[in-house]
């Protein structure tokens, strides 16, 4: 089931590089998954995956022409992210803008996040 809220955001940019991701890749994909997982010296990594199947519960995005599936289990700590894909002269890949970021290393691979909060002051969480 769908959030009424929706989790995340692209900029063009964005929707671009996963366009090209998805054109290039080996097998059909129907999007790109976006997650959290634990690692790094901040504790969490943003994880990203091609999808070649729907799971159970996804959070499905679709923004200017490209579909992000978003990982029940991260829904709480990317709502309102906005994800980019910056080129510079020494790095290239996606950057997450996350109002729910606590900290991030001075790298920059890995970040501390909090849930978001919800009207009321309560962690957003499952219905029910």
């Amino acid at each position: 089931m769908a959030s009424k809220f929706q989790v995340l955001t692209l900029t063009e940019a964005a929707a671009e590089r996963v366009r090209e991701i998805l054109e290039n890749a080996d097998k059909d994909a129907l999007g790109l998954r976006v997650g959290i997982k634990t690692g790094g010296c901040a504790g969490m990594e943003y994880d990203m995956s091609l999808v070649e199947e729907a799971k159970p519960g996804d959070d499905v995005i679709e923004d200017k022409g490209v579909r992000i599936y978003v990982d029940p289990s991260a829904v709480l700590f990317l709502l309102g992210t906005e994800m980019d894909h910056e080129v510079t002269k020494f790095r290239s890949g996606f950057v997450f803008r996350n109002p729910n970021e606590v900290s991030a290393c001075g790298c920059g691979e890995s970040v501390s996040l909090k849930a978001a909060e919800t009207g009321g002051g309560q962690p957003a969480g499952p219905a029910g």
